[in-house]
């Protein structure tokens, strides 16, 4: 299970973690460095060790509303170079990874650039960016290798629910909604149980064809939807898990 905790909700959700961990549950907190010194992050991380946490995923965040500083690190990548130089190999670190590129990369090859700094850095896996397009994965995939890229690149899986909602995430993090899936949900309207079925289909159908060509596993963007997401595991065999 990962659970996002980014910026200034870190110190909050702090507790929260550790009492997923009492309940016997593999947890990787998210740590995002925007804004954040460097004593900060290391007493966090100092907690983390210390309850037995093992896996982190390394993010930079977005700065704070009405804050003008980013604090001591700029750069995800320098967020893992940290993380190795104090802690060795004490956590395995995921990263993000942008199959349809960041919304505020210069070029593909600058974020091509970026993603294989934070893997030169130390970086362990990857977790993608949720997509609707395995084409775009694939893709990825194929270009990361190029560069020498070779830690797994876990595909990010967002179910299907609200469509407003999912439209206006979408909208903002620069995921795609393919033209044909888009225009069959705006169909929909408020029919709620077709949009599930709909939804269902297509992220199943997306799933398979990923495993199929040797994606190494799925991370689902639960979203409170984890019925949605226990339905997809069923569909696909697999044994849903908060691993």
């Amino acid at each position: 299970m990962t659970f996002g905790a980014g910026g200034s909700t870190q110190e909050r959700t702090r507790d929260t973690v550790f009492e997923i961990s009492r309940e016997g549950f593999a947890v990787a907190p998210h740590v995002s460095c925007i804004a954040s010194m460097r004593d900060s992050i290391k007493g966090m991380l100092d907690e983390y060790r210390a309850h037995g946490i093992r896996r982190i995923v390394a993010l930079r965040g977005d700065l704070p509303s009405g804050m003008a500083q980013a604090g001591e690190f700029r750069y995800a990548s320098e967020l893992v170079t940290f993380v190795r130089v104090e802690y060795g190999e004490t956590f395995h670190i995921e990263v993000a990874a942008y199959p349809e590129y960041h919304p505020q990369s210069r070029s593909v090859r600058d974020d091509l650039l970026n993603f294989k700094a934070k893997v030169e850095a130390g970086a362990d896996s990857a977790i993608t960016q949720y997509f609707f397009n395995a084409d775009a994965y694939f893709h990825y995939r194929d270009e990361c290798a190029k560069l020498g890229v070779t830690i797994p690149i876990v595909p990010g899986i967002m179910p299907i629910g609200r469509f407003h909602q999912l439209a206006r995430f979408s909208d903002a993090c620069g995921a795609e909604i393919p033209r044909w899936i888009r225009r069959k949900l705006e169909g929909y309207d408020d029919d709620t149980e077709s949009i599930r079925d709909f939804g269902l289909d297509v992220v199943t159908r997306l799933c398979e064809r990923l495993l199929h060509n040797d994606a190494p596993g799925l991370h689902f963007y639960t979203m409170n939807q984890a019925d949605t997401v226990c339905t997809i595991c069923e569909r696909l065999g697999l044994k849903s898990s908060p691993g």
